[in-house]
């Protein structure tokens, strides 16, 4: 569907994340919209107390279904440039685990293909997140979208 020749940004890292440096990426004088999403560690999961959160990716295979997530959203959607940075390790309380900016000509294509995004990275997407929780346990969590999970 985009006839926009645009770029894809694809990032793992132990690095924190920049909401800045994705829209920056992002950013074009003939796109009227960034739309994006920041998912962020909370304190709580099911009454216990998160201390924070640890990454792990099966790497190569991560970058390719990511990579292929950009090439449905352009032929979905008439987008831009879009953004999808991970973050792997430990994610401390409030930062942020996964940014996804992408521009796009108007509004609505963007905000759609960044739900579609996130939701089809937490489906088909091989990255793994480990709760610890202030008890001193830790809980390995499947992401009820995963395709994979029974």
């Amino acid at each position: 569907m985009s006839t926009v020749q645009g770029k894809d940004h694809i990032k793992l890292t132990s690095d924190q994340l920049s909401v800045e440096e994705l829209t920056t990426l992002v950013t074009s004088p003939t796109s009227g919209a960034i739309s994006v999403f920041i998912g962020t560690t909370r304190n709580n999961f099911d009454g216990k107390k998160v201390m924070r959160l640890e990454y792990e990716a099966y790497e190569t295979m991560a970058e390719t279904e990511l990579r292929k997530i950009c090439g449905q959203i352009r032929e979905r959607w008439e987008v831009e440039n879009i953004a999808v940075f991970h973050r792997l390790g430990c994610v401390p309380i409030t930062e942020s685990s996964v940014i996804i900016a992408i521009s796009s000509p108007h509004r609505r294509d963007g905000l759609d293909a960044v739900r579609y995004a996130i939701d089809t990275l937490k489906a088909t997407v091989p990255i793994w997140k480990k709760e610890l929780y202030e008890e001193g346990e830790a809980s390995w969590k499947e992401n009820k979208e995963c395709s994979w999970s029974t």
